[in-house]
């Protein structure tokens, strides 16, 4: 008797709706593995950023995150669940910069490739440069830029591709302490004179607390949701605010135990809505 022999199921697709927010709902994913065997990189992830937020993704090294920034800007597709999004742009780690183009035409780069002319795509990167602190380098090559100014340039690159939601992967995770700082006061301001959907992957927590809305944090490989934590600090926040200290402190006991109640804090420990139940995934 002839064994009936079933198509492998199809990846589910990534949607692309609006409004401009998030919804990842069990997602997985495994990479081919060169034996055969695979590697699980995701299991059964659910996400969701409201419009306008910022959700920050913390967990070990290898635990799936920049894998997840590729599903959500579609480069990779669930092998199970769903997501559903806007467009996304990717930040990627290290800011690719061509050496051979200025600043100017670098962070117009999505711009042309969407078709407009050098001339109009310096046109509309210009009037973001001062913005974002950087007159007076429009001609400059990279190599004449600082780290804390090639990573403005690549932001203003992905702000440029008119993609209501971005993904930012550990966008200043090669810069020294100090820069990395003024670079998270920097960012914390741009987003809020251009507002949009904002998923952050990062290995710094601090940094996590100091500019998320809500932080996911993941476990090891396969990466799963072990706990979200939503940020009600008020805005600007000090690294030596006893609300982002104590969150701090927490998000950090997560990530060393592995696993903890699902819980979130508010705005001062012991004040109203210091700590309240939220949502695990």
């Amino acid at each position: 008797m002839a064994t009936e022999v079933k198509p492998p199921p199809q990846p589910s697709l990534v949607e692309r709706a609006e409004p401009d927010g998030l919804v990842l709902a069990s997602v997985s994913y495994s990479y081919a593995g060169r034996d055969g065997a695979g590697v699980r990189a995701l299991a059964g992830v659910s996400l969701h950023a409201a419009h306008g937020e910022l959700l920050a993704v913390v967990g070990p090294s290898g635990c799936g995150k920049t894998t997840l920034l590729e599903l959500i800007c579609g480069l990779l597709r669930p092998e199970a669940g769903s997501i559903s999004c806007a467009h996304a742009a990717l930040m990627p780690q290290h800011d690719l910069l061509l050496p051979w183009l200025s600043a100017i035409d670098n962070a117009g780069l999505a711009l042309r490739i969407a078709g407009l002319s050098r001339a109009k795509a310096r046109s509309r990167a210009t009037t973001l440069f001062a913005e974002l602190g950087l007159e007076g380098f429009q001609d400059a090559r990279p190599w004449e830029l600082s780290g804390g100014m090639r990573q403005r340039v690549a932001f203003l690159r992905t702000l440029l591709s008119g993609k209501p939601l971005l993904c930012l992967d550990e966008p200043f995770g090669a810069l020294d302490a100090i820069t990395r700082a003024e670079m998270q006061a920097w960012l914390a301001d741009a987003l809020r004179r251009q507002s949009r959907t904002v998923v952050l992957v990062t290995h710094d927590v601090e940094e996590a607390v100091m500019l998320a809305d809500r932080i996911a944090v993941l476990s090891p490989r396969p990466g799963r949701v072990i706990e979200q934590l939503e940020v009600r600090a008020p805005r600007p926040r000090a690294r030596t605010d006893a609300a982002v200290m104590a969150l701090r402190e927490h998000a950090l006991g997560i990530l060393q135990q592995g696993a903890s109640p699902a819980r979130g804090y508010g705005d001062a420990p012991g004040g109203p809505g210091a700590l309240r139940e939220g949502p695990r995934a």
